[in-house]
């Protein structure tokens, strides 16, 4: 996760990251951390009231914080939509490689098998 996705919750968590590890962070980095700001965004929801499984439910259908992918939300099925983006490895001038962001291939993508879906 060389470079940033282009979108500001991205760019914040990257620079953090750098800042605080001196390294770029992985791909798994971003996922824990989007992990436990999805969390928390349904505990703060609840206001701390853990036992409350259907507002926890509902506030994580909602996917309300900001995410290192950018904006996204859940289908019927509960697979994200989403962006997805081109992105290539390159070589930089002190010989380390980096990930680059192209372009935006697709654009609130959703999995093609949500209309077969029975979840409402």
């Amino acid at each position: 996760m060389d470079r940033p996705l282009p979108n500001a919750a991205n760019q914040k968590f990257v620079a953090s990251f750098r800042a605080a590890y001196k390294r770029d962070p992985s791909f798994y980095a971003a996922q824990a951390y989007d992990a436990a700001n999805f969390i928390n965004s349904a505990v703060v929801a609840v206001k701390g009231d853990l036992g409350d499984k259907e507002g926890m439910r509902a506030a994580m259908e909602k996917a309300n914080y900001d995410s290192v992918r950018g904006p996204y939300r859940y289908g019927n099925n509960h697979f994200p939509i989403q962006n997805f983006y081109l992105q290539e490895v390159v070589e930089k001038s002190d010989g380390t490689f980096e990930i680059k962001t192209v372009a935006t291939i697709l654009k609130d993508h959703q999995d093609r098998y949500h209309d077969k879906c029975p979840m409402k």
